[in-house]
């Protein structure tokens, strides 16, 4: 009568893990690959291990807190290390939904592959993508952030102005002060025509400079 159960058991369990069977993952592992020389054997344990770690993690999915080894069904091992694998139900004899396995894979992905010192890349679940890492928090809250950038946006802006007021005003004071001193240079400038100064030539008094004068000239009155 036993032997009769288990072998029931066993057609039931085989029914339902099978390749591409309803709710059923294939893993593949590649152990030689990830760690070259230290590789281990995948064996019994190895497999023991893997099933603790699945139902761990189902175990972290609400109401699926009673999910025990003895529910991970594993089926086509190969040697190249795959195999494909399904939950079932502790209370019925039906597999778990697949979007509930998948979810407590990539809640636990970490977990799984550092169990096996492999990773994604190594430790492929081919159905349930990779989980991507989760977003790491600024040691400084954003609003910190964001008020710095104003206040240096006002600073530089407050600065910008300060320093347009300035060169304006200097350009406003400059401006006649250059003005007069042309106008003092024009009036200090001495000109020389033929070897002559101008200030000989009194020409503000319209006064004739005798130097250009002859002796006739000045003798005879106009």
């Amino acid at each position: 009568m036993l032997w009769l159960l288990f072998f029931l058991v066993t057609a039931i369990h085989a029914e339902l893990c099978q390749p591409d069977a309803k709710n059923a993952f294939k893993v593949r592992l590649s152990i030689k690959t990830a760690l070259g020389d230290k590789a281990y054997v995948w064996d019994a344990n190895e497999e023991y291990l893997f099933k603790a770690m699945i139902a761990f993690s189902m175990r972290k999915v609400p109401n699926r807190g009673t999910t025990d080894i003895s529910h991970v069904l594993v089926c086509n091992v190969t040697q190249r290390v795959s195999f494909w694998f399904v939950v079932t139900d502790p209370s019925k004899n039906h597999t778990l939904p697949a979007d509930e396995i998948q979810l407590a894979v990539r809640m636990n992905r970490n977990r799984i592959n550092n169990a096996f010192s492999l990773n994604d890349q190594t430790l492929e679940f081919l159905k349930i993508p990779s989980t991507l890492a989760p977003p790491t928090d600024p040691s400084v809250p954003i609003w910190i952030i964001i008020f710095g950038v104003i206040f240096c946006i006002v600073i530089v802006a407050i600065t910008l102005l300060v320093l347009s007021g300035i060169w304006q005003r200097r350009r406003k004071n400059k401006g006649p002060s250059e003005v007069d001193d042309v106008e003092d240079k024009c009036e200090n400038t001495i000109t020389i025509e033929n070897g002559i100064s101008s200030d000989s030539m009194d020409m503000k008094g319209w006064h004739i400079n005798d130097t250009f004068m002859t002796e006739d000239e000045r003798l005879t009155p106009l």
